[in-house]
């Protein structure tokens, strides 16, 4: 049967993809793009029978080569790992849709190549979050990240600078987790995370245990972009091809989080990183910081893509505060802000590439109440991404902010609820200036009599805007049921 297989099947259908693309761009360049549309399709249809099969049976372990572990290297589809798949493969797929005229225009004759590497970005994903090694998990992190490098650096030409940045601190980030790992396996003889999480408890007093667990957050700290780790973030989504910061924004950050909540709550322990050791506290406190200097320095940009670049300094900020309450409130609210955010983010960046498509820029000072009528549906779609970030009602963003507010008035700290509550005002400042030039008629407008023609962008780049601007609106007043479903991952203890 397809679903005892079906962990494994994933990440090598997007790596069988990644290898096919250049052999047969070689005789068709034009066969990249449906390609790979194709096969993030295919991977979007097997994550969502994934996903209901694991909520109707229970979850599915995977052993390669029939070696069980710690032997051999195990692959788990749960209810979180099958959720955060289902997202990460159902908003690459309507990226990879949208991005067939961005990457024409901006990367012409490297078609084959550019999708080639998206497919290998999408390997590592997935296989981050399905993996139940921790050294399987070290692969993939490799992965994905070689394959980010190359997608930002063939931005403009500030972007081979920002990729190398992106390099180091990543390079670096990737030695503090192997050195981590590496301690975790001195001391235990295993790397599966199972294991680790039923012997981990008999050496908890071991300092070599608390080292690893310091050099392991940290690791994914940076891969996640957690102030102050977010060095390589603003330079390497403002300099990205369109296409790329509209595909690693919504999605890189988030199996950062992902890897980040695998290892702190099901490997080491809800009460060990967050009683004993007070780790959460410091998470929690460097996440507040961020939503803070996000949020500020969003507001100082004129440039869209990196308004938004430094809005998700801020946004990952939320979720790094859910994992650092460690409460019940908290770990919905992070789960939850890594769905609602991977569609905020991945609607606003296209909006943003669709703009530098019809307008040659996305300068903030720029724009004016003539892009509501040259585009009304993308500045809908827009607008609607926009409030959501803002956390206002129905809105899916405005649901993940309350299960979080609730989260810190559980734990009595009102110094985070407070931050959640500035940085949403915050969102607003930066988002409705937007707004404001495009809704609001200027005055040189209302002087120029000149009529404004309909130039919407192209129907293969619109669709996708709207669907997932249309699913924020579902997912805002669907919440319950996803909800009712986070509550099924929660690890043992936290209820």
């Amino acid at each position: 049967m397809i679903e005892k297989n079906l962990p494994a099947i994933i990440p090598l259908l997007f790596l069988f993809a990644s290898l096919i693309i250049p052999l047969l761009g070689v005789w068709k360049k034009n066969l990249a793009y449906p390609i790979a549309t194709l096969t993030a399709l295919a991977s979007a249809i097997l994550s969502l029978y994934g996903f209901v099969f694991v909520i109707l049976t229970g979850p599915i372990n995977y052993y390669f080569g029939g070696w069980i572990p710690p032997i051999g290297i195990e692959y788990v589809y749960d209810h979180l790992s099958s959720f955060v798949v289902l997202v990460i493969n159902f908003v690459a797929l309507f990226v990879i849709a949208y991005s067939y005229q961005p990457v024409e225009k901006e990367l012409p004759g490297k078609q084959t190549a550019y999708y080639s590497v998206v497919m290998l970005l999408l390997t590592g994903f997935n296989g981050m979050i399905i993996t139940g090694d921790l050294f399987n998990l070290y692969v993939f992190i490799e992965i994905s990240s070689l394959a980010s490098y190359a997608l930002i650096g063939v931005g403009d030409k500030k972007a081979p600078f920002a990729a190398f940045k992106y390099l180091i601190i990543g390079t670096i980030g990737a030695s503090f987790y192997l050195l981590g790992i590496g301690y975790l396996y001195f001391m235990s003889g295993t790397l599966n995370m199972n294991d680790l999480y039923n012997i981990l408890p008999h050496m908890n007093d071991s300092p070599t245990i608390i080292v690893a667990l310091i050099l392991i957050v940290v690791g994914l700290g940076i891969k996640m972009a957690i102030f102050p780790m977010h060095g390589w973030l603003p330079d390497s989504y403002t300099h990205a091809p369109s296409s790329s910061s509209a595909l690693i924004a919504p999605i890189g950050t988030k199996v950062g989080a992902y890897a980040m909540i695998r290892l702190l709550y099901f490997v080491f322990g809800l009460n060990y990183f967050s009683q004993e050791l007070a780790v959460s506290d410091l998470i929690a406190i460097f996440s507040s910081a961020g939503i803070i200097f996000g949020s500020i320095l969003a507001i100082a940009q004129k440039e869209m893509k990196r308004m938004l670049a430094y809005s998700s300094v801020a946004q990952i900020g939320y979720i790094g505060l859910g994992i650092g309450l460690a409460n019940p409130f908290g770990f919905i609210g992070a789960v939850l802000h890594l769905l609602n955010h991977a569609f905020m983010k991945a609607t606003l960046f296209m909006v943003a590439g669709s703009i530098i498509m019809k307008e040659g820029h996305s300068d903030i000072f720029k724009f004016d109440d003539t892009y509501r009528k040259k585009y009304p549906w993308t500045m809908a779609a827009f607008t609607v991404a926009a409030l959501s970030m803002v956390g206002l009602p129905p809105l899916a963003g405005f649901f993940s902010k309350w299960y979080l507010a609730l989260g810190t008035i559980e734990n009595s700290s009102w110094l985070f609820l407070a931050v959640i509550l500035i940085s949403s005002l915050l969102n607003a400042v930066y988002f409705f200036r937007i707004l404001e030039k495009v809704y609001m008629k200027s005055p040189e407008a209302s002087a120029a009599k000149e009529e404004i023609k309909r130039n919407e962008i192209q129907f293969s780049m619109l669709i996708p805007i709207l669907v997932l601007a249309i699913g924020l609106i579902v997912l805002g007043i669907l919440n319950f049921i996803i909800v009712e479903h986070i509550y099924k991952m929660m690890p043992e203890g936290m209820l």
